[in-house]
């Protein structure tokens, strides 16, 4: 692989997704589906306000979906990926790997 081969490989991973954080988040939602926000703080050992800014990026751009609810008289709040952000990280998954196995 080329220099601009490796530039257009790397162009190509979505940019959204590819913030470690949001990675994780997405990584966790995928794989559980619906989690509320303090079971994602406790996984990814992250603070409050990281973890909401980071969950609000991916719910502007369409990739988590919102639920809120109460559990007896506590509120909470549930993340779930939408299909286009299941879409996305599977593309972003299968980008990498393609990467990943051309590097190597």
């Amino acid at each position: 692989m080329d220099a601009e081969e490796l530039a257009t490989a790397v162009a190509s991973l979505d940019r959204v997704l590819h913030e470690k954080m949001r990675l994780a988040i997405a990584t966790a939602l995928y794989h559980r589906g619906k989690a509320d926000f303090n079971y994602l703080k406790r996984l990814l050992k992250t603070s409050e306000g990281n973890l909401a800014t980071h969950l609000r990026t991916l719910e502007q751009i369409g990739y988590v979906r919102v639920e809120k609810r109460f559990v007896g008289r506590r509120p909470q709040t549930l993340y779930e990926l939408t299909e286009k952000g299941k879409r996305a990280y599977r593309e972003y998954v299968k980008n990498l790997a393609k990467l990943a196995r051309e590097i190597a």
